[in-house]
């Protein structure tokens, strides 16, 4: 089999008159995954899998429908992966841990906060848990510091 150059396989005309049926792999069907984990737009996806915007829609629809899903399935598996690595005792996959795990809390902020901009009610309990988050968040970044020998006054 003939591969072009990003690894793709080539298809050959089969001695039939146009362009050849698309044919849906799971290194593409991985890459569209990707690509909305990552916010990607369909005709970028599209573009980057050597298709028409039609022929996307067509083959992975399934998948396209999951566009909400697909950063947190990702994060998650993510999160997994390093995880088993942590409980093996691999320092090196606890620190990284620890440091996904500091992401995730920003995130959760942000998106709170983001809420609290758009005029849409968050609770007391809601409020004091982002006041505690965010306090924690400065206490670690201090303690970081210190650690590091960068304390400041």
């Amino acid at each position: 089999m003939i591969f072009d150059l990003f690894g793709n396989p080539v298809r050959a005309g089969k001695g039939k008159r146009g362009r050849p049926a698309f044919e849906v792999t799971e290194r593409n069907r991985n890459k569209v995954k990707l690509l909305l984990a990552q916010g990607k737009s369909n005709q970028i996806i599209a573009d980057a899998i050597g298709c028409s915007l039609a022929t996307l829609k067509r083959h992975f629809r399934a998948v396209l429908e999951e566009r909400e899903k697909a950063r947190a399935q990702m994060d998650a598996e993510q999160m997994m992966m390093v995880w088993e690595q942590a409980a093996k005792g691999n320092v090196g996959a606890m620190r990284l841990f620890v440091q996904l795990m500091d992401r995730s809390d920003r995130m959760e902020v942000e998106r709170q906060l983001a809420q609290q901009v758009r005029g849409e009610k968050v609770g007391k309990k809601e409020e004091r848990a982002l006041a505690a988050k965010d306090a924690e968040a400065e206490l670690m970044a201090e303690l970081q510091l210190e650690a590091r020998g960068d304390v400041r006054h």
